[in-house]
């Protein structure tokens, strides 16, 4: 019996291979920044409201005039086809059962147009690597495949420094060393599921299907990506993508300030679940400043540490529209195929409701923070990196304006 995301965690480590579990649940270095998350999000404690209309709860959300049924998602992860063959489609297919959106990663083991489950919605996450040929085909694709948002991960300019993978030998071409040969040996399920499909490849790097892309797959893996790609980047991606513009991986409120002069359409806060920088902030710790720095100009997202219903309440309450998830998907990906992501995503929206009807609240924006009890004063909160209030309209105006121009 699977109660709770950590029961789906321990059935996960039984049945994957250690270098698979190690590459989904593993971190940078010595895994500080992933542990941080996890410690701020358990530092914080909601303060309930009572005597409030609970008999009817409605978790839904509009972003981007699309109707979510609950205010979280399934966030971009690559190399899904390691721990399940078929595991973007499987996520996406349960994302649209559930009735909230899919982020397609860059490094996705399927092609994007098959992953565009109809009545699902579908957002594309971008790396730009140094050929921006690649990204350029992406979008263009994703365009024709109806992707509404597009997702620009900003943290990652080179890869973190991931000590599980490079112990397991894990990296492209796959040349294991004997003693993750014979753990795969203890896994044949996994083993015999993998020999059916092979292994997965980053299939969404070249625009014909089928084309040899070896050498891209192994920089795709290793993140040799473009570390020229600056602010003024943005007007390159926007004359070829006219939807919704996010950045993933903003912490700092002077980022989120310059985003929105800059006329991006959304942010998410995010450390990349603690896969990149091990001394970065925590998401938590850094939303509510990111959230003061734009003051609902546009919709502000999180991932990164998430683990349950109640984590989301939090980050709701603290300003976010939405919560991303990343590895609880994974684990029931692992036990259970698309049936176990997608019993992942009903726990976590029983967890959800059950939270705010606890709370007083019968709807997501009655969350606010208020309720949120264990904010140090060391989090960047309130006015800290904010400017003034005159910066703030200054910066509006410059949104809109550079909405305008970018867009036509």
């Amino acid at each position: 019996m699977k109660l709770n995301v950590e029961d789906y965690r321990r059935a996960a480590r039984r049945v994957l291979p250690r270098f698979v579990f190690d590459y989904i649940d593993g971190a940078a270095e010595r895994g500080d920044c992933l542990n941080r998350n996890r410690a701020d999000l358990d530092r914080l404690a909601l303060m309930p409201r009572v005597l409030r209309d609970t008999s009817a709860v409605d978790c839904g959300i509009e972003v981007f005039g699309q109707r979510w049924r609950q205010p979280f998602g399934i966030a971009p992860m690559g190399f899904n086809g390691l721990g399940r063959a078929g595991g973007d489609g499987m996520l996406a297919r349960a994302a649209a059962a559930a009735g909230v959106p899919f982020v397609l990663s860059t490094a996705s083991n399927e092609r994007l147009e098959r992953v565009a489950t109809p009545g699902g919605i579908h957002w594309l996450q971008l790396y730009v690597m140094r050929d921006r040929a690649i990204a350029s085909q992406l979008l263009r694709r994703a365009r024709a495949a109806g992707y509404q948002a597009l997702v620009l991960t900003v943290d990652v300019p080179l890869s973190g420094y991931r000590e599980r993978d490079v112990r397991n030998g894990f990296r492209l071409p796959f040349r294991p060393p004997l003693a993750t040969l014979a753990d795969i040996a203890l896994h044949p399920r996994w083993l015999l599921r993998f020999l059916r499909a092979g292994m997965p490849g980053f299939v969404n790097l070249a625009e014909e299907e089928g084309a040899d892309t070896l050498q891209l797959q192994a920089a795709l893996l290793s993140r040799e990506l473009d570390r020229a790609l600056d602010w003024d980047g943005l007007a390159w991606l926007r004359r070829q993508w006219d939807g919704p513009l996010l950045l993933k991986g903003v912490l700092h409120p002077a980022d989120a300030r310059e985003a929105l002069r800059r006329g991006v359409d959304g942010l998410i806060v995010s450390n990349h679940g603690g896969r990149q920088l091990d001394v970065a902030l925590s998401a938590i710790a850094a939303l509510p400043g990111v959230a003061d720095a734009v003051e609902g100009r546009i919709p502000v997202f999180v991932d990164s540490g998430f683990r349950s219903g109640a984590d989301i309440a939090k980050a709701l309450a603290l300003g976010a529209r939405a919560v991303f998830l990343g590895r609880p998907l994974l684990y029931g990906l692992a036990v259970d195929g698309e049936a176990g992501a997608g019993a992942v995503l009903q726990l976590i929206a029983t967890e959800l409701e059950r939270a705010l009807v606890l709370c007083g609240a019968s709807r997501v924006a009655a969350l606010e923070r208020g309720m949120v009890h264990g904010l140090a004063e060391r989090w960047p909160v309130g006015a800290a990196g904010q400017g003034t209030r005159e910066q703030a309209a200054e910066d509006v105006v410059i949104h809109r304006k550079n909405q305008g121009a970018l867009q036509t």
